[in-house]
């Protein structure tokens, strides 16, 4: 279990609120969110559907703007600043005319303008993400659980401190799923990035996380946190322990209203 204190937060959201205007009327989306992640933790963020989470990483990558509150990284201010963080989107967003090849250094052709550099980047790490002998393959002929790993390792080549992962295996099958979990685990083992992430499941949030926040209905705040004190590295089996079966019980409940 990796240990962090708040006061040791790599990323902090602070206060934060959000409303829009829709017909006329004023609707609040986000009241008063505060979370944090440390450096090397993952942290996940479940709550009902429409309670505001996809708002709130649009939020602190920087693609909208908060009514009020704060966001830090490193103890810097970043509220409204793009570029700050990876964000990795519910959908791959490959573009089906680049090859994979293409498609993972998009992020890096847009900061460093050197093909060779950026190719041997991308190369280095095809085989880690899975997909190495499809490097010259187009999106079409990808299979949904290769798409998100070629989007993953487009959004880690950014080479930004944290990533924000919004639900990337939600439209995958079932044992895609799994399969994409447990080597979600093994690339986060390897490179230490603070993710992120946000997911419906339960039990995926158990297995993946160090901490789990839990979001109210809208306006989302956050109800609860939920501390993960199960041991790392992580398999399967430990799904099956009475440990994986309390706090899927406790953190449902929370879910409840």
């Amino acid at each position: 279990m990796n240990s962090c204190l708040k006061k040791n937060a790599k990323l902090e959201v602070s206060g934060l609120k959000k409303s829009y205007f829709l017909n006329g009327a004023l609707i609040q989306v986000l009241d008063d969110i505060n979370i944090y992640a440390c450096g090397e933790e993952f942290v996940s963020i479940v709550g009902p559907s429409g309670c505001g989470k996809s708002t709130l990483f649009n939020i602190i990558c920087g693609l909208q703007e908060p009514d009020s509150g704060n966001i830090h990284l490193n103890g810097t201010e970043i509220s409204g600043k793009t570029g700050m963080v990876g964000y990795m989107l519910q959908k791959d967003l490959l573009l089906p005319w680049r090859k994979v090849i293409d498609n993972v250094m998009l992020g890096l052709e847009l900061s460093v303008n050197d093909r060779k550099k950026n190719l041997e980047k991308a190369r280095e790490l095809i085989p880690t993400f899975g997909l190495e002998g499809f490097e010259n393959a187009h999106p079409t002929s990808l299979s949904g659980g290769m798409k998100q790993r070629a989007a993953l390792l487009r959004t880690y080549l950014l080479g930004r401190e944290v990533m924000l992962l919004d639900e990337p295996f939600g439209a995958l099958d079932a044992i895609t799923r799994c399969e994409l979990q447990d080597w979600l685990l093994k690339v986060w083992d390897k490179f230490r990035k603070t993710i992120l992430f946000i997911t419906h499941d339960v039990g995926e949030a158990i297995y993946l996380s160090d901490r789990i926040y839990i979001m109210t209905n809208r306006p989302g705040g956050i109800k609860d946190e939920v501390t993960v004190n199960l041991a790392r590295p992580r398999n399967r089996d430990i799904t099956e322990t009475a440990e994986f079966k309390i706090l899927t019980k406790n953190i449902l409940k929370l879910l409840e209203y």
